[in-house]
């Protein structure tokens, strides 16, 4: 094949996922629509039509490019590609633009196979090769660590050789992105809202950018059981007229349909989240995903009366059935509630977990803190290798569910605490408890800075922080660095393949002690 004929190829793939587009002007030409306000002094406005070259990706999927030395964000545009865009909206420091045509296209864009991508906001890079979305995940991770943690990256292209930098020492090793061999399918876990459109009962995805429901029957990430359950309880529903929540309202019963399947035992439970405890038909709705779903072990409904965007209420009832389901990760069972939180990818979460003991360095001699426990799913797998573990976690409906999952397996050695876990750890620390392995796992915003603070403090010879927010992990390792730790090695992981985000987990050693990164993969 010749480049020519590639390129072709390229531009068809493109042209096939989104359509053919029509020519709206000349390069360049100025748009008609003077209503809005200009920004002088920008080399572009409103409507303008562009060439320009992509020369990156930001963290939510859009393509960076440059109009003489102006940044526009691209949706659809890949790194490297040359493209035509009309200008859609520009501020001071950047703007946004709508891709129209892909002149030179990335060898790694592919047509996105979901029927739906360009309208569903659920996945940002279908269209991207998936061995291309990984090592941009990669590269995302780098570059936080270098720009926001001000950290050195061993290897990496780019880095500032400046003199904190150097200070650091040998450099942190960010290894390539753990992915799948099969990335489609892996969700454990529905969350579909419902809604009316044109007075019918509708459920599946919001619009991209809008809380328009869009009705859908299969999402390529979801496990197909759980395609199968939400079109067949959208099917009853309308049967038995009931009716679809109205979020301008605050009318009409049905809110979400809550799916989660447990890919090991193969159980399912269905959690039907209502405007109210009345259900018209109950036991006829019942009746039919029984004789409909022999999967579903477990029927819930969840009661949330407020006019939010929020999926659950404070009351979970069980309808039908136990009110867990059971599950694996590895060779701990866990007991999944309605609202449970659990890692949505058991395959990989089954590899994030992995790295996390090894970079723990466990002989089975040691005492475990896990700062942000949960239900006590990286708790109980770091049991498995440890001679005791302690687990805190603020939401105390977790910490109920994370006492039962270590009965559950027969792990007398682990201990658990609701609180906050800067306020926990100090006062086990008056309890002589000393930890020789500190494990984080916070949310998106990063560890608290009292907890980093307590870290520093009781100065555990290793901390083995679990990320899902490249930015944070940045600016907390950097805290952490200058507390005396040193970041040897983070893996990143993917988790949510066709997504922009990612999973890493980091290990860091105090400075004092003397660990090869070989020892780390040993």
């Amino acid at each position: 094949m010749t480049k020519q004929q590639g390129q072709n190829r390229q531009k068809q793939a493109w042209r096939d996922s989104k359509g053919k587009r029509t020519e709206s002007g000349r390069q360049g030409q100025r748009g008609e629509n003077r209503n809005v306000p200009q920004i002088e002094g920008l080399p572009v406005a409103k409507n303008d039509e562009v060439v320009i070259d992509i020369i990156g990706m930001n963290h939510d999927g859009e393509g960076v490019g440059r109009a003489e030395g102006y940044t526009l964000f691209v949706q659809g545009a890949l790194p490297g590609e040359k493209v035509r865009v009309k200008v859609l909206k520009t501020k001071k420091q950047y703007g946004y633009a709508k891709l129209l045509d892909v002149l030179e296209a990335s060898p790694d864009r592919v047509a996105a196979p979901c029927p739906i991508y360009d309208r569903c906001g659920g996945c940002q890079l279908q269209h991207w090769s998936y061995a291309g979305q990984l090592a941009w995940k990669r590269q995302h991770v780098v570059d936080a660590l270098e720009r926001i943690g001000k950290l050195h990256v061993a290897g990496a292209a780019g880095t500032a050789e400046d003199a904190e930098s150097v200070e650091r020492g040998p450099g942190i090793t960010v290894l390539p992105t753990l992915g799948m061999a099969e990335p489609w399918r892996y969700r454990n876990k529905a969350q579909v809202p419902v809604g009316v459109t044109d007075g019918a009962l509708v459920g599946g995805f919001y619009a991209r950018g809008s809380h328009r429901i869009v009705d859908m029957e299969t999402c390529l990430i979801q496990h197909e059981h759980n395609d199968d359950v939400v079109s067949r309880v959208k099917a009853i529903a309308r049967d038995l007229g009931v009716t679809a929540y109205d979020e301008e309202t605050g009318r009409g019963l049905l809110r979400h349909v809550v799916v989660k399947k447990a890919f090991r035992t193969g159980e399912m439970m269905l959690v039907l989240v209502t405007n109210g405890r009345d259900i018209p038909h109950a036991d006829a709705w019942i009746g039919l995903i029984r004789e409909q779903i022999p999967h579903v072990v477990s029927i819930c409904q969840n009661v949330n009366t407020k006019q939010t965007n929020v999926i659950f209420g404070d009351e979970t009832r069980v309808l039908w059935g136990r009110d867990v389901i059971y599950d694996y990760i590895g060779d701990v069972q866990f007991a999944i509630s309605a609202r449970s939180f659990y890692q949505v990818n058991p395959v990989q979460t089954e590899v994030l977990y992995g790295k996390t003991v090894e970079y723990a360095g466990l002989t089975g001699r040691e005492t475990v803190i896990d700062a942000y426990c949960g239900i006590g799913t990286i708790s109980l797998f770091l049991a498995q290798h440890a001679e005791r573990v302690y687990g805190v976690e603020i939401a105390k409906e977790a910490i109920e569910d994370a006492r039962a999952n270590a009965e559950l397996n027969g792990m007398k050695h682990v201990t658990f605490e609701a609180g906050a876990s800067e306020d926990v750890i100090p006062r086990w620390k008056e309890q002589g408890i000393e930890a020789d392995v500190i494990v984080v796992d916070p949310p998106r915003k990063g560890c608290d800075p009292r907890l980093l603070e307590t870290i520093l403090e009781m100065k555990p010879e290793r901390v083995v922080y679990v990320s899902c927010n490249p930015s944070t992990l940045a600016r907390d390792l950097q805290i952490l660095e200058d507390g005396g730790y040193r970041a040897v090695e983070v893996q990143p992981v993917d988790m949510f393949p066709h997504t922009v985000h990612v999973e890493s987990v980091c290990s860091l050693i105090y400075k004092g002690v003397n660990i090869s990164k070989s020892h780390l993969r040993a």
